[in-house]
């Protein structure tokens, strides 16, 4: 669903960034309440400073599987959007600056998406994604029993809404400033009818890996935050909550694998994914590609910018093997955006330890 520069004329390309800028700040405020600090000794800021590291990885893995089309029907493929992964792995705030930074890597390195349509693509990838997966996800949770199971089920369901409401919202957007004359009711009814498949192989994708992750460090799964019962304790008669920190020596299952073995492991896995597993994805076109062609929305699609980059393509110039080519620019995109993901995190991190920190709160 990478809308190309021309698809959606120069004013809605304004607006849309307009949207975007205006949601990437406020996603910086409330991401830096998602990660925490580490001056601040509540339950809630430990947990994020667990994830502050997971949020950089999550950005790549979400890169490294958006290379991997599957296909779905009549020469269609697929790809994860990510959306809802990542909201559930590390909140809605972070989540939407996850795909961003994942989007900004892919159209200015690999020619993926229009550079004056970019605040089409945030708008509609991560932002529309994110709200509504979340959304559909804490409505879940609230009313399903309070066990793991229950976030992979919710996992699953709001993974495969977010994607029809993404086509929806860029049939919304090609309403408004769509460059070619094409009937707005047969771009809604190939969009919507497409990515409702695709949300399905989304669903999986989520809900595999969510549950993976709950499976070794429950802990570090934003969505599942909460659901576990506090220990109690008996004092004098009474139970009450027993502190944090024995929460969670006590936790089965908590601690099983460390942070460590599992952003090593999971950046290993998006290696592999990227720069070998890519080689055998799908080479039919995409959902909105496909649309494109049959219904003439790309008529006036223009030349990508970056175009002439080294790894425009998801391919290495003047690496003449296909497969070693395609593996080095896998490769290189999760090293970049694992890179600019962490750094990111970790200065609004770095930034929130500072606003909590003794001097600025006058102790």
């Amino acid at each position: 669903m990478h809308v190309p520069d021309g698809f959606i004329d120069a004013p809605t390309s304004a607006v849309t960034g307009v949207v975007a800028a205006g949601a990437l700040a406020v996603s910086l405020r409330g991401a830096r309440r998602e990660q925490g600090g580490t001056s601040r000794a509540d339950e809630a800021d430990r947990a994020g400073e667990r994830t502050a590291p997971l949020a950089g990885l999550v950005a790549a893995f979400i890169f490294a599987v958006q290379m991997l089309n599957f296909p779905v029907a009549a020469g269609t493929s697929g790809h994860l959007l990510g959306g809802a992964l990542a909201a559930i792995l590390v909140g809605p705030f972070t989540g939407v600056l996850c795909v961003s930074v994942v989007l900004l890597m892919q159209g200015v390195l690999f020619a993926d998406g229009g550079l004056t349509a970019l605040g089409v693509n945030v708008t509609d990838m991560a932002i529309t994604t994110t709200v509504v997966s979340y959304a559909v996800f804490r409505a879940l949770l609230a009313v399903l029993p309070r066990k793991r199971r229950s976030v992979t089920v919710a996992s699953f369901a709001a993974a495969l809404v977010s994607v029809p409401a993404a086509a929806i919202v860029f049939t919304l957007l090609y309403a408004i400033g769509g460059t070619t004359d094409v009937s707005i009711g047969k771009v809604a009814t190939a969009m919507i009818g497409v990515h409702v498949l695709i949300g399905i192989g989304e669903a999986v994708i989520t809900a595999l890996t969510v549950s993976a992750v709950i499976a070794v460090r429950p802990d570090l799964v934003y969505g599942a935050r909460g659901l576990r019962q506090r220990l109690k304790l008996r004092v004098d008669g009474a139970l009450v909550d027993a502190p944090a920190p024995a929460l969670a020596r006590t936790a089965p299952g908590t601690a099983r694998t460390s942070r460590r073995t599992l952003w090593v492991t999971g950046l290993v896995a998006s290696l592999v994914l990227a720069g070998f597993v890519s080689f055998y994805a799908s080479a039919n076109p995409d959902g909105l590609e496909k649309v494109a062609r049959d219904k003439g929305i790309d008529k006036k699609e223009e030349k990508h910018a970056a175009a002439d980059s080294p790894l425009a393509d998801y391919g290495v110039k003047n690496v003449s093997n296909a497969r070693v080519s395609g593996g080095l620019a896998g490769v290189i995109g999760v090293g970049v955006t694992v890179v600019a993901g962490s750094a990111v995190f970790w200065a609004l991190r770095r930034r929130r330890a500072e606003d909590v920190s003794p001097a600025s709160t006058g102790l």
